[in-house]
């Protein structure tokens, strides 16, 4: 497909960041120098500059690690930072990658942070707990560093190992039902739920794979490309599952749900163009179903002028401005300015060139 009113229109309208991340990653055009010059333009924006003046001495950013959809806390916690720092690319010799994932890797410095309260000491105490199932400080850690570009080196290859064990164990399942666990307790949200030590592929897992290397040999591809697709056929669309670790349960719905297939009336910012990007960048191609469908919509959508665009309700464009920090649960926004005609179009368009550039480069 000639995506090439796509590029024009990003290249006419699009913030820094694209400019520069579509140059880098799909248009390949650029010289080092070239490439310097639109990183600077880059640091210069504000989210930049907020996630640089969040550093610590320590080299960890900002408070603890997955806090939510906090709004005050913005960029300043862990997860958001990191995300960031991918979405952005920077580079991982950076100075400011570097000294994260020291920090990420030091025990001691682990252990400060996350004494600024109870709750948070204790996902530090029990980060190894849950690395199975995707829930777990530990798996989250890794998978942050994965996004950073370090998720190959020898200090996390366990957790690739449980990721990859993740997604066979689920090709084994018939039914949920087999793994899961009727909750006695009384109470509205008491869902089925699941051991700590139970294999079952998250989103977790999958971002972890996604940004990794090492594990890939045709054998594994074909493994997730099934076992996805297996995944989404077991789960049902309105899924609630908790996870128990030790005598505690945590709801964890949104990670295991099947994967939405993308539609250009279907209007979502949690876990959505997010998890597709993740699912191709595994190189599994058109094997699996949702991505092959997505693939199909998008090419028609963009026929018509090259550009993808959402109407949105007032209540929609209120959920957006929320959900355009990057946190666990929402999809990846690169424009800083929605002030500006087409930074929504700009957005999507980017995202929908990335996803199509995947899928035809693992062709």
């Amino acid at each position: 497909m000639d995506l090439s009113k796509s590029v024009d229109f990003l290249l006419e309208n699009a913030g820094d960041v694209i400019k520069y991340r579509l140059h880098k990653e799909i248009l390949k055009d650029l010289s080092k120098t070239e490439e310097e010059n639109l990183f600077e333009k880059v640091m210069q924006t504000t989210n930049f500059k907020l996630v640089k003046s969040y550093v610590k001495p320590n080299g960890y950013i900002g408070i603890g690690m997955h806090t939510g959809n906090n709004k005050e806390l913005q960029l300043k916690e862990g997860e958001a930072a990191a995300r960031l720092l991918s979405s952005y690319a920077v580079p991982k010799q950076d100075k400011i990658i570097k000294n994260y994932i020291n920090a990420l890797r030091n025990d001691e410095i682990l252990k400060e942070e996350f004494s600024f309260s109870s709750t948070a000491f204790r996902f530090y105490n029990d980060r190894f707990l849950g690395v199975n199932c995707g829930f777990s400080l530990m798996i989250l850690l890794y998978t942050m560093q994965a996004m950073l570009g370090y998720g190959d080196d020898t200090e996390v290859k366990k957790y690739q190992n449980a990721a990859l064990q993740a997604f066979t164990d689920v090709l084994k399942i018939e039914k949920l039902s087999d793994v899961t666990k009727t909750n006695q307790r009384k109470g509205k949200y008491c869902y089925p739920y699941i051991e700590e030590s139970t294999f079952l592929p998250s989103v977790y897992h999958l971002a972890g794979l996604a940004y990794t290397q090492n594990w890939r040999t045709p054998e594994n591809i074909e493994l997730l490309a099934a076992a996805i697709n297996h995944r989404d056929s077991i789960l049902p669309a309105d899924n609630n599952l908790q996870i128990k670790v030790k005598n505690n349960y945590y709801s964890v719905g949104l990670l295991f749900r099947p994967i939405k297939i993308f539609a250009i009336d279907n209007i979502d910012f949690i876990l959505y163009r997010r998890v597709l990007t993740e699912i191709a960048m595994l190189g599994v191609g058109t094997k699996v179903k949702g991505i092959r469908e997505s693939m199909n919509n998008l090419e028609e959508t963009l026929s018509k002028d090259g550009i993808l665009k959402w109407n949105l309700s007032s209540y929609q464009k209120q959920q957006l401005r929320t959900y355009r920090i990057p946190s666990a649960y929402c999809d990846i926004w690169l424009e800083e300015d929605y002030s500006k005609p087409h930074a929504l179009e700009c957005d999507l368009t980017f995202w929908a060139l990335q996803f199509l550039h995947i899928i035809n480069h693992t062709k």
